[in-house]
C-alpha cells in the first residue's frame, strides 16, 4: 500500500508573511490535493529572539483568506500534537542526547565574542572539522570539565559533527540531482541551553519524521540546508522515513536582479504580504493584498503562475482547477519575475465578473468610513442600494479594485459643487447656457426617463433638428452631472440619477457657471 501524501507549511512567527511564503504554502496545499494527501500547519517558534507578537495569528488569518486549507496542525488539532515548536521541548532533548550519546554531536561553549573574534581574524570562518579542535568544545575540553562548566550553569550549544569529504546527494524533485561535498558545511547549531529550545534544523528534521512528512516543499533559499538536512536522517538512522525534497524558484523584484523585497513594493507601490501588519514593538506597517482590495482568488491565480504553468495557453485558474492541474514537474528551476501590473491585471478581470451585489459589500463600508454621519448609505436604505447595483454594472468594466470604483461611481450620490476650470474653460461656450436650457425642457418633456435608448433617441432628434453639434450639448451636459468628464454613456448616467435628479443638478450648473 503506497504511503499517503503528507506535506507541511511551516513558517516562523517573526513578522508578516512574505508573498513568497504564501507561494510556498500554495503550491504545498496543490500538491497535497492533487494528490489525496493531507497538509499540516506547523509553528517553528525556536528563535525566541526574533518572535513577533501576533504573528502567528496573522499567519493562520491570511492562509485563511486566502482559502488556503489545512488538515492538521496548531488551530486545527491532529493526532500529531502539539504543532507549535516551542511547545515540544521535551520530544527535541530525547534527540540532542540520541546525537550526543552515539558521538554525531558535541558540546560547544565557546562565547558569541570569541566567535566573533575568529570571523573577524580568518575571513570566511566556518566551525567545522577543520577548526574545531582549536576551540572550545567537547571535542577538546575533558569529560570532567565539559560536566562541571555544565554543572555551573555555562551557557552552551549542542553541534552537528559533520563528517568531511562526504559527497551528499540531493535527489530534488523540481532541480534534479543536486551533490554537495560535506566539507563545505559547517557544525551547525542545532540546540541552545540558553532558551532550551532547538534550532531549525534539529526541530525540522524531527518533526518531518515524527510527523510522517513525505514531501517538502520549500523555498530555494533552504536549498543549501538539504544536505545537512540529509546528514541528520542519516545520523539517526531514518533514511528510509526521509522525505522527498522540491525547491521552489525565488520570485524576483520586478526590476534590477535579487529575490523579491518590502523595499521593492514600498517603492513600487505594491504589497508584497497577504494583509495589512503593525509590528507592536516597532510600530511598522507591512501594507496587505487584502486592504489593497484584491480578491484571494485573484492573488491564488497570480501567485500560482509566479514559477509554475500548466502547459496551456490558460490564465484563469480557480482554486480547483489548479489542485486538478497542478505538478511539481512544471515548477520552473529559475526565478520568477514579480510583474505587480499583471496582478492588478488578475483582479480587474476578477471584478468584471463579480455580480453587483456581491461588490457593493466592498463598497459600503467605504460610504460608512468617508461619510460616517450620512445615514442614506446603508444597504436598507432601498434607493441608495439599488442605484449602487445599477452604478457598478455601469462602471465595473474600468475599475481595478474596490476603491478605483468607488471613486469612479461617488458621483452618482454626491452631487458636485464646483466645476474643474480647466474642463469648463474648454467645455463651456458661451452657447451653451442657451443649449442646456433648452435641454431641460426636452428632459422634462420625457415621460419614461428610465429607457435609456428612448431618451437618448429623444435628445438626439432635438440637437438634429436645432442644427446643434452633439458634442456642443452632451459634453456639458456631462460636465454638470458627474462634475467633470468622466462616467459611463450619458443616458446611463440619466437613467440612473433619476429625472429629478439630472434636472436639478443640471439647474445648478447653469446657475453656477453663468
Amino acid at each position: 500500500m503506497e504511503k499517503k501524501i503528507r506535506v507541511r507549511f511551516a513558517p516562523s512567527p517573526t513578522g508578516a508573511l512574505h508573498i513568497g511564503g504564501v507561494r510556498t504554502a500554495l503550491y504545498n496545499y496543490l500538491f497535497a490535493k492533487r494528490n489525496g494527501g493531507d497538509m499540516v500547519l506547523r509553528i517553528e517558534d525556536t528563535d525566541s529572539t526574533r518572535y513577533v507578537e501576533g504573528a502567528e495569528e496573522y499567519i493562520i488569518e491570511a492562509l485563511a483568506w486566502l482559502g488556503i486549507k489545512f488538515d492538521e496542525g496548531v488551530s486545527y488539532g491532529g493526532k500529531f500534537a502539539p504543532y507549535r515548536q516551542s511547545e515540544r521541548k521535551e520530544i527535541y532533548k530525547k534527540y540532542v542526547k540520541q546525537l550526543l550519546d552515539e558521538d554525531k554531536a558535541y558540546y560547544a561553549f565557546d562565547t558569541p565574542e570569541f566567535l566573533e573574534e575568529k570571523r573577524l581574524q580568518t575571513p570566511n570562518f566556518q566551525y567545522d572539522a577543520s577548526t574545531r579542535g582549536f576551540m572550545q568544545n567537547s571535542l577538546t575540553l575533558s569529560e570532567n570539565e565539559v560536566k562541571n562548566r555544565i554543572a555551573n550553569g555555562e551557557k552552551y550549544v549542542v553541534r552537528m559533527k559533520i563528517e568531511p569529504n562526504e559527497d551528499v546527494l540531493v535527489n530534488d524533485l523540481i532541480r534534479g540531482e543536486v551533490r554537495i561535498n560535506s566539507s563545505i558545511l559547517d557544525d551547525k547549531v542545532l540546540w541552545k541551553s540558553a532558551d532550551e529550545l532547538p534550532t531549525y534544523h534539529l526541530a525540522n528534521i524531527v518533526d518531518d519524521h515524527l510527523m510522517e512528512i513525505t514531501h517538502v516543499i520549500r523555498g530555494e533559499e533552504w536549498l543549501p540546508s538539504a544536505p545537512l538536512h540529509i546528514l541528520l536522517y542519516r545520523a539517526f538512522g531514518w533514511e528510509s522515513t526521509m522525505p522527498s525534497f522540491a525547491h521552489l524558484p525565488l520570485l524576483l523584484k520586478p526590476d534590477g536582479k535579487g529575490k523579491l523585497s518590502k523595499r521593492d513594493g514600498d517603492r513600487l507601490g505594491f504589497p508584497v504580504f497577504p494583509l495589512d501588519f503593525i509590528d507592536k514593538k516597532t510600530g511598522e506597517k507591512a501594507s496587505g493584498y487584502r486592504e489593497a482590495g484584491y480578491f484571494p482568488e485573484a492573488v491564488i491565480n497570480f501567485l500560482a503562475l509566479l514559477g509554475w504553468n500548466s502547459g496551456t495557453e490558460q490564465e484563469f485558474f480557480s482554486m480547483q482547477q489548479l489542485i486538478d492541474t497542478f505538478s511539481l514537474e512544471r515548477c520552473s528551476k529559475s526565478g520568477a519575475k514579480f510583474d505587480y501590473e499583471k496582478g492588478k491585471w488578475f483582479n480587474h478581470k476578477y471584478l468584471q465578473i463579480k455580480p453587483a451585489e456581491e461588490l457593493a459589500k466592498y463598497l459600503l463600508p467605504i460610504f460608512n468610513e468617508k461619510y460616517p454621519d450620512n445615514p442614506q448609505f446603508s444597504i436598507f436604505n432601498f434607493q441608495f442600494y439599488s442605484k449602487l447595483i445599477l452604478a457598478i454594472d455601469a462602471l465595473k468594466e474600468r475599475a481595478a479594485f474596490p476603491k478605483d470604483l468607488f471613486d469612479l461611481l461617488l458621483f452618482f450620490f454626491v452631487a458636485p459643487v464646483d466645476f474643474p476650470e480647466n474642463d469648463v474653460k474648454k467645455r463651456w461656450k458661451e452657447e451653451t447656457p442657451k443649449y442646456l436650457t433648452e435641454l431641460l425642457s426636452v428632459l422634462e418633456s420625457i415621460q419614461d426617463f428610465d429607457n435609456e435608448e428612448l431618451a437618448e433617441e429623444t435628445v438626439k432628434v432635438w440637437c438634429e433638428a436645432q442644427g446643434y453639434g452633439l458634442g456642443n450639448v452632451m459634453n456639458p451636459f456631462r460636465l454638470t452631472l458627474a462634475g467633470e468628464m468622466k462616467g459611463p454613456q450619458m443616458f446611463v448616467i440619466t437613467k440612473i440619477l433619476g429625472k429629478e435628479e439630472t434636472i436639478k443638478r443640471l439647474r445648478y450648473a447653469l446657475e453656477t457657471l453663468k
